[in-house]
């Protein structure tokens, strides 16, 4: 299967980091120093190789080097399934991010159809048992990552939903003012949980198709809006006068939860242990991996902040298994080279310093 890689990742006044550039081939990265290095910065600048706020879900004046606040730039060389892309990504005083691809000015969305990137980091760990925005975000990363137009999706719905949330506010009660966005709501909205949908077929489909050592997680979104646009129009403007006293708009595909059971045990995810939770998440992200590498034609980046810090010794070589049997270039942070030991010389090893220094780093198995 081909393969989707970053052979160089330039970093400029980018967190922590001043300058660095880290050039490496398509095995697996492991990323090691002392806490407080600035190894999750770097990973943090390859999720903004995707739509989105990336990992930390950051402003881009909160991702500059202080105390100077310059601004910053990333750059990288891409390399797709068939095609090589050079990309640019900067912000200049804290302004919104731009974008270049191949040298020509492009939106983030346009990040979806030539690069796919996912990422665990220790945040997540409490998807199961905190609100359902996160789980939320979570599903529509998962969504985004199969079918890059959920982006401009999104975008359109959520603009649609201000304004008329604006309205509702104002206790506005004219039908003619509602119509024209409930119609895009209606339109949007649909096809967002279609797309929803879609994926956690695809999601299930990976999992029971997979010989694996991490658990099985069943999925199911939770939402009571029709399936239709014109369902969910007709809801939307039944629902009017409701929405007018709560201020807000309470039907649609922002109102979505997703449940998640340990499918062996029959247990809620909310209901596992720390440890099966985390099991459980590393198994959906290694399932999102499989089911893009079956649509897309090579499978994504992974980016894996402090995972093997929280996987036994046996579950830790079972993921390191699992990487590089799917062919993918796996980011992976850690404190000491010891937790990738059972990697060898299957992976590439870049040392962290504190002193703002990026080194490669040669090792033997």
């Amino acid at each position: 299967m081909a393969q989707l890689s970053l052979s160089n990742l330039g970093l400029s006044h980018f967190r922590s980091h001043k300058r660095a550039v880290i050039e490496v081939d398509a095995r697996p990265v492991a990323l090691y120093g002392p806490n407080g290095a600035g190894k999750t910065n770097v990973i943090e600048a390859i999720s903004l190789l995707s739509p989105g706020r990336g990992l930390r879900r950051s402003s881009a004046q909160d991702m500059a080097r202080r105390p100077e606040a310059l601004g910053w730039k990333i750059t990288g060389v891409l390399h797709g399934p068939s095609v090589l892309h050079e990309v640019e990504i900067w912000s200049e005083g804290g302004a919104a991010r731009q974008t270049k691809i191949d040298g020509k000015a492009a939106a983030q969305t346009a990040l979806g159809r030539i690069a796919r990137v996912l990422w665990l980091i220790p945040a997540m760990d409490r998807l199961w048992i905190e609100g359902a925005e996160g789980r939320r975000r979570f599903l529509d990363r998962v969504t985004l990552s199969m079918l890059p137009d959920h982006a401009e999706l999104s975008l359109s719905y959520e603009k649609a939903m201000r304004e008329r949330n604006r309205l509702l506010k104002d206790m506005v009660r004219e039908p003619a003012w509602y119509a024209a966005l409930e119609d895009r709501m209606a339109e949007t909205g649909a096809q967002i949980h279609a797309n929803r949908q879609q994926a956690l077929t695809a999601l299930a489909s990976a999992q029971e198709e997979a010989q694996t050592a991490f658990p099985i997680a069943t999925l199911m979104l939770q939402n009571d809006m029709p399936d239709s646009a014109e369902g969910l129009r007709r809801a939307l403007s039944d629902n009017r006068m409701r929405d007018v006293a709560a201020g807000r708009t309470l039907i649609g595909p922002h109102r979505a939860d997703l449940e998640g059971t340990y499918a062996a045990k029959g247990i809620a995810a909310r209901d596992c242990s720390t440890g099966e939770q985390k099991a459980l998440l590393v198994s959906l992200i290694l399932a999102n991996a499989r089911a893009i590498a079956a649509d897309f034609g090579a499978p994504p980046i992974l980016l894996l902040d402090e995972v093997a810090a929280h996987l036994d010794a046996g579950r830790r070589a079972a993921l390191y298994d699992e990487i590089t049997a799917l062919g993918a270039q796996a980011w992976m942070t850690g404190t000491g080279p010891e937790l990738f030991d059972s990697l060898g010389d299957r992976a590439q090893y870049v040392e962290v310093t504190e002193d703002d220094g990026l080194s490669n780093v040669a090792r033997q198995p």
